[in-house]
């Protein structure tokens, strides 16, 4: 009798971890044999490492790395994952999470995934083989290798920062596409019809950035120019991107911009250049950070949640890890557009 891959709707902590007797069953050997393969392989003939190899990656299984470590054994532990820490707009996310989880008596280890993504699977082999008691992960696009350990190690998982019907296991997010097709909206209302937006090449910026120029068109206006940067995105870039849009051809009368720091950017290369925000040109960034208020003029922006998506990303966790269940495994937070006087 052949052992199948889990189902991804297996039940977490206790009934869905992949485990080393999982393995060996499907590999055809004993369960010591398949420990040698993974401790040892060097004690194992080409053939069994072959079979358990295989098993492996069919299965997803990853060992755990604490030695004698108990599978029913909570380690009060929980891993996130952000693509950079040196961008301001997950850490209050993060933050909250931090504080949400020391309230309840876990600690957290923090993971920098970057953008690319091509860093995220040996991040996550490195937090499932140390079995956290939950991992929270920022977005929804992971590999398709990824996905499936992730679903194999029975531990609870919380997507954030994104939104999707179909999640790992837990999700608390916003839609990027609806954010842009609300700036858009909120733009044509102010009465911009040249609209431009400078963006970060990561994929849910692109997301937003799209969204954003298909609204525009279907509001009737002209097409959208785009500048994309590289992600994390900095005050330099904007500086840059507004440098190459007033470059090419035809008026800009709104940018839309990926995050608070290129607004900043813009702005500031605008007031160089003797452009007056808003009366030339507004600016609208996303994620209101905390000067975003204070500067001059004040930026209109895209509000997230950050710190009620880290709140909400605990009790999921806890609620998992300590056996309770959870019904609603999908939560849209929403977003706001704050209005300020760069538009």
């Amino acid at each position: 009798m052949s052992l199948e891959t889990p189902s991804p709707r297996r039940s977490r902590r206790g009934s869905g971890a992949v485990t080393l007797h999982d393995v060996a069953r499907l590999a055809g050997v004993a369960p010591i044999t398949a420990s040698r393969a993974v401790n040892t392989p060097q004690q194992v003939s080409a053939e069994v490492l072959r079979k358990v190899t295989d098993a492996i990656s069919r299965t997803g299984y990853v060992p755990n790395r604490l030695a004698g470590g108990l599978a029913s054994t909570r380690s009060r532990l929980v891993a996130a994952v952000v693509p950079t820490i040196s961008g301001p707009v997950f850490l209050e996310t993060v933050q909250s999470l931090t504080e949400a989880l020391a309230e309840r008596g876990y600690q957290m280890m923090l993971g920098q995934a970057g953008y690319s993504g091509n860093r995220e699977d040996a991040l996550l082999d490195a937090i499932i083989g140390r079995r956290p008691d939950g991992i929270v992960l920022t977005g929804i696009l992971h590999s398709a290798e990824g996905r499936r350990r992730l679903l194999a190690a029975g531990i609870p998982v919380v997507e954030t920062w994104d939104l999707t019907p179909t999640p790992i296991d837990m999700l608390v997010g916003f839609s990027h596409i609806e954010v842009g097709r609300a700036v858009a909206r909120f733009l044509h209302r102010k009465g911009r019809r040249r609209l431009a937006v400078v963006s970060g090449d990561d994929e849910r910026a692109q997301r937003r950035c799209a969204a954003f120029q298909a609204t525009a068109a279907e509001l009737g206006l002209p097409a959208v120019r785009s500048v994309v940067v590289p992600a994390p995105t900095t005050l330099k870039r904007g500086r840059e991107a507004l440098a190459d849009l007033l470059a090419g051809r035809g008026r800009v009368d709104a940018v839309f911009c990926s995050s608070d720091l290129l607004a900043l950017g813009v702005m500031t290369e605008a007031r160089v250049r003797g452009i007056e925000v808003p009366k030339n040109m507004a600016v609208v960034g996303f994620g209101d950070l905390e000067f975003a208020a204070d500067l001059a003029p004040a930026l209109t922006t895209v509000h997230i949640k950050g710190a009620a998506i880290g709140r909400q990303a605990a009790q999921f966790i806890v609620d998992r890890a300590e056996g309770r269940s959870v019904d609603t495994r999908v939560i849209d937070i929403g977003f706001s557009i704050v209005e300020r006087d760069s538009t």
